[in-house]
C-alpha cells in the first residue's frame, strides 16, 4: 500500500499476520468445497455406470444358465438314447451268444449219443471175442493135457524098457560126461602147469638172478650203543654232575643210558631206540663242545638236538626218493621214509630195506614188461607202515596202506603194500614182483638177525605198558632192559600215587612179558617252579 504522498504504506506486524490467516482459510475452505463437489460427482457416475455394468453382467449370466440348461437336457436325452441303444444291442448279443450255446451243447449230446452207440457196439464185439478165447482157452488146456499125459506114458514105457528113473538117467548122462571132461582137462593141465612150471622156473631164476646182481646193497650191522668221544677224563665228572644231577637230567631228557665207566675219554650211550640215541648223541656232544653242563643248558641242547634229527630225518626221506628217481611223493610221505633210517626189522635197516625192495621190483618188472614205475613206488613204501607203527595201533601192512591211501597213492600201490606179506591175494604183477622183491632183500645173507629184533621188541613192550598208565608222560626202557624209567605228571599223580603206580606196573609186567633176570621200575614225579624276573 502506499501512502498519499507516493510511498509505500508500512503495514504493522500484527496487521499483516492476520491477513495471511485469512488467506490460507478461505484457500481451505475453497478446496474442501471442490472436493466435495468431485466426490459427489464421482459417486453419481460410478453408480450410473456399475448400474449398467451389473445389468449387462446379471443378463450375460441369465443367458449362460439358460443355455448350459438346454445343453444339459440335449446331453441327457443324448446318454438315454445311446443307453437304450446299447442295451439293446447287448440283448441281441445275449440272445444270439445263447443261441448258438444251445446249438452247441446239441452237438455235443448228439456226439456223445453216437459214442455212447459205438461203444455199446465195440462192448458186444469184445464179448464175442471173449467167449471164443476162452473157448479156444479150454481146448488149449485140453490139448495139453492129452500131450502131457502122452508123455507120461511114453516116460514110463521108456524107464520100463531101461529099467532106470529119468533123474537116474540124466545124472548117469551127466556124469559120464563130467568124467570124461575132467579126465580131458586134466591131462591137458598137467602138461601145461608142467610146461609152465618149467619155464616160469627158469625164466624166474634169471631175472631173480639178473636183479640180485644189478642190485648191490651195503648190510650195515645195527648196535643198541653209541660212544661219544671226550677231551679228557675231567669232562666225565662234569657230565656226571654235582651228585649225579646232570647225568639224571640228561638221560631223563632223553630216555637214553649213559654208561661211563674205566673206558678212557668215552662215554657209551645204551638205548634199544635209534631216534634217542641220536638225538642224546648230538646233545651231549654240543654240550661238551659248549662246556656249560647243567640242567636247564642240558634240555636246550636236547630240544636242539631234537630239531636237527627231524632235519636230518627229512633230509634222509629226500635222498632216499631222488635215489630212487620218484616223484611228485607226498611231503609226509618223505618224512616218513626218513624216519625209517632209525628203524630196524630183524637188525636189518628198514630204509635200505626198502630202497633195496624198490630196486629189486624194478628190474624184475623191466624185465617181465610189467609196470617198472608202479612196482619201484610200491617197492619203496611196502614199508611205510613201520615208521609209526609204534603210535598207531595195528599191523605194518594195514597201516601202511592206510597212509598210502590218505595220501592219494593209486590204488594199485596201496594193493601191492597191503598183499606184499601175502595176507591178502595179490590181483596184480605188480604185487607178486614186490613180494618177491621183499623176500630177496630180506633173505641175503646177514640180513637179519631174530635175536635183535625180539630184544628190540621187549623193550618197546617195556615202554607200551608204562605209557598204558593214567598219569604217565613219559617212559624210557633203559640198561638194555633192565629198568624202565617212568616220568609221571605231577598234577595227576601225588607222591602216595607213584608208589603205587610203581607196584602196579610191576605186576602186569609180570604178567605179560617173559625176561630174564629181573627189571627195576622206577618212577620218577618232579614238580618244577619257574618264574622271570623282570
Amino acid at each position: 500500500m502506499r501512502n498519499n504522498k507516493g510511498r509505500p504504506k508500512r503495514v504493522l506486524p500484527a496487521e499483516g499476520g492476520a491477513t495471511r490467516r485469512v488467506d490460507v482459510i478461505w484457500a481451505i475452505i475453497a478446496g474442501v468445497v471442490c472436493l466435495a463437489l468431485g466426490l459427489g460427482l464421482g459417486y453419481l457416475y460410478r453408480r450410473n455406470v456399475a448400474e449398467k455394468k451389473i445389468g449387462r453382467a446379471e443378463d450375460t449370466v441369465g443367458k449362460l444358465i439358460e443355455d448350459a440348461q438346454k445343453r444339459a437336457e440335449a446331453i441327457r436325452k443324448e446318454t438315454v438314447l445311446e443307453a437304450k441303444e446299447e442295451v439293446h444291442k447287448l440283448r441281441n448279443d445275449f440272445d444270439k451268444e445263447s443261441k448258438e450255446r444251445r446249438n452247441e451243447q446239441m452237438r455235443l449230446e448228439r456226439r456223445l449219443l453216437a459214442r455212447e452207440e459205438a461203444l455199446d457196439k465195440k462192448a458186444d464185439a469184445m464179448e464175442q471175442k471173449e467167449d471164443s478165447l476162452n473157448k479156444r482157452l479150454k481146448e488149449v488146456s485140453k490139448t495139453k493135457e492129452d500131450i502131457q499125459e502122452l508123455y507120461k506114458k511114453e516116460v514110463e514105457q521108456l524107464e520100463k524098457i531101461a529099467d532106470m528113473s529119468t533123474d537116474q538117467a540124466k545124472g548117469l548122462l551127466l556124469e559120464r560126461v563130467e568124467q570124461e571132461a575132467r579126465h580131458d582137462m586134466a591131462i591137458m593141465l598137467r602138461d601145461v602147469e608142467a610146461k609152465a612150471k618149467d619155464e616160469a622156473e627158469k625164466k624166474a631164476r634169471n631175472i631173480l638172478s639178473l636183479a640180485i646182481q644189478r642190485c648191490a646193497a651195503d648190510h650195515v650191522a645195527e648196535t643198541t650203543i653209541s660212544v661219544v668221544p671226550l677231551p679228557n677224563d675231567e669232562m666225565k665228572g662234569r657230565i656226571i654232575g654235582r651228585e649225579g644231577r646232570n647225568i639224571r637230567a640228561l638221560e631223563t631228557a632223553t630216555g637214553i643210558d649213559l654208561i661211563i665207566d674205566d673206558t678212557p675219554e668215552a662215554v657209551i650211550l645204551s638205548g634199544f631206540d635209534p631216534v634217542r640215541r641220536e638225538v642224546a648223541r648230538i646233545a651231549l656232544e654240543k654240550l661238551i663242545i659248549d662246556g656249560r653242563i647243567h640242567p636247564a643248558r642240558i634240555e636246550e641242547m636236547v630240544s636242539k638236538a631234537q630239531k636237527e634229527v627231524d632235519n636230518q630225518i627229512r633230509e634222509a626221506g629226500e635222498a632216499a626218493v631222488f635215489d630212487v628217481g620218484i616223484h611228485s611223493l607226498h611231503p609226509e610221505l618223505v618224512k616218513l621214509l626218513g624216519r625209517l633210517r632209525y628203524r630196524t626189522s630183524y637188525g636189518q635197516n628198514v630204509l635200505k630195506h626198502s630202497l633195496e625192495v624198490a630196486h629189486l621190483a624194478y628190474i624184475m618188472a623191466v624185465e617181465i614188461g610189467a609196470d617198472a614205475k608202479i612196482a619201484k613206488r610200491a617197492g619203496l613204501l611196502h614199508d611205510i607202515g613201520k615208521a609209526v607203527d609204534h603210535e598207531v595201533e595195528g599191523p605194518h601192512i594195514q597201516i601202511g596202506a592206510d597212509l598210502a591211501t590218505k595220501y592219494k597213492e593209486k590204488p594199485e600201490i596201496v594193493h601191492a603194500i597191503a598183499a606184499h606179506h601175502g595176507d591178502i591175494e595179490a590181483k596184480t604183477v605188480e604185487a607178486v614182483l614186490v613180494q618177491a622183491a621183499d623176500a630177496v632183500s630180506a633173505a641175503r645173507p646177514g640180513a637179519r638177525k631174530e635175536s635183535l629184533d625180539n630184544y628190540v621188541k621187549r623193550l618197546e613192550a617195556l615202554e607200551e605198558i608204562a605209557n598204558s598208565f593214567k598219569g604217565v608222560e613219559k617212559s624210557y626202557a633203559i640198561q638194555a632192559g633192565r629198568e624202565v624209567r617212568i616220568i609221571v605228571k605231577p598234577e595227576d599223580v601225588d607222591d602216595v600215587g607213584t608208589a603205587l603206580m610203581a607196584r602196579d606196573i610191576v605186576k602186569k609186567i609180570e604178567k605179560d612179558l617173559d625176561y630174564p633176570g629181573q627189571i627195576k621200575v622206577n618212577v620218577i614225579r618232579e614238580t618244577r617252579s619257574v618264574d622271570y624276573a623282570k
